[in-house]
């Protein structure tokens, strides 16, 4: 469970099509650990990865602190003029792009260590304007609104409304490698309904196709951990055909599934329906939950790492297709340690069926490809 960072280094594919590589660091619970600070943390704030995910009627952005504290994606933006970089979690799960500021303070509750993180300038930047919109996140930053130029590489998208934290809670983005977060969810989440950078980048013809995928390696290094391309596909990245879902409603990338078997077996839990939700943000970082609504989270499971190969296979079948995973990609081996890479959740879908969220563990296993087109997720073999 690490943190993905996108490299500084990018190819551009063709004309609005670029490829942005992946790197990987320590991640925040890692590093929590590490200054001995974890275990309080998580007597206070109890971690489910599907606390993320809410289906209130009224679309309020619902972002628990404990969302990140697993392997992640990062890259790198612009924003303003001249350029300010910014390194940024691009997040399939929230829909709005924001970042640290020169207003920006630990809150009076956590003033332990100042903010860490790279912070706008607006003084510095000739394209600076205010629009007097602002709320405040779940996890406690408080966002004021800008429109002001966009970069991703090759990618320029002007007058971007974007979030400038003013204060934020110091635990746990003390301890994150990210600044700030790049929505890439559908509109309807937006908080104070400002347009995405997806929107951005669609509405003035950055993208040769309404597309984005990821790669994700299923051994990285820092080095290379995958890619992330805005604009297309690349074929050389997966093989056979893509397996194509719709989307079930525009709020979250989520599918139908249509059950999951293990080994030979269905295990009939989807006989009633099943939701499944598509993370690409990497967080959480397991590829899937457990029944949905039925008990509680399990405690870690430790496994005999020579038993892995007689563990059984487990099927994924969306819109007909099975999307099996063996044993060496759902048992997560850390330096001769072994545990499942499957955590239980009970939070269920807006309709009550039983969610899955699917994590990294499944998507290294497939290239997935979100196109904003067609409301699809595609699934091929990495």
């Amino acid at each position: 469970m690490k943190w993905l960072i996108l490299a500084l280094l990018c190819l551009q594919l063709s004309e609005g099509m670029v490829r942005i590589k992946l790197r990987k660091a320590k991640s925040i619970r890692e590093k929590m650990k590490e200054a001995g600070v974890l275990d309080d943390y998580l007597k206070k704030y109890k971690h489910d990865p599907a606390k993320k995910y809410r289906f209130s009627e009224d679309y309020v952005v619902d972002e628990p602190i404990t969302n990140h504290l697993d392997s992640s994606y990062f890259g790198e933006i612009s924003i303003g003029t001249p350029p300010q970089n910014f390194l940024v979690l691009f997040d399939t799960g929230s829909s709005n792009l924001w970042v640290p500021s020169t207003y920006c303070r630990a809150l009076p509750s956590s003033p332990s260590r100042a903010v860490n993180h790279a912070k706008f300038q607006p003084n510095e930047s000739s394209t600076f304007t205010y629009n007097g919109q602002s709320f405040t996140l779940s996890y406690g930053r408080k966002l004021t609104w800008r429109p002001l130029p966009l970069q991703i590489q090759s990618i320029t998208v002007t007058n971007q409304e974007f979030g400038l934290s003013e204060n934020e809670p110091t635990q746990p983005f003390y301890y994150a490698d990210f600044d700030g977060i790049l929505g890439m969810g559908y509109p309807s989440l937006a908080a104070g309904g400002t347009p995405t950078a997806l929107q951005g980048m669609l509405q003035q013809n950055q993208l040769t196709q309404p597309i984005f995928s990821f790669y994700f390696s299923r051994q990285p290094t820092y080095s290379y951990g995958g890619e992330l391309i805005l604009g297309g596909v690349d074929t050389q990245l997966f093989q056979g055909d893509i397996v194509w879902a719709p989307v079930t409603q525009e709020l979250y990338w989520q599918v139908m599934l249509d059950e999951f078997a293990i080994g030979q077996s269905a295990t009939g839990w989807c006989s009633q329906g099943c939701q499944a939700i598509v993370p690409a943000d990497g967080a959480p970082a397991v590829p899937g939950q457990l029944r949905s609504g039925r008990g509680r989270p399990a405690d870690q499971l430790w496994l005999n790492c020579n038993e892995v190969q007689n563990m059984p296979t487990i099927t994924f079948v969306i819109n007909g297709a099975q999307l099996p995973l063996y044993p060496s990609a759902y048992v997560l081996n850390n330096n001769g340690y072994c545990t499942l890479g499957i955590e239980a959740t009970y939070l269920p879908s807006q309709n009550g069926q039983p969610l899955w969220i699917l994590g990294d563990v499944f998507l290294k296993e497939y290239y997935t490809v979100f196109d904003t087109g067609n409301n699809r997720i595609g699934f091929a073999t990495s």
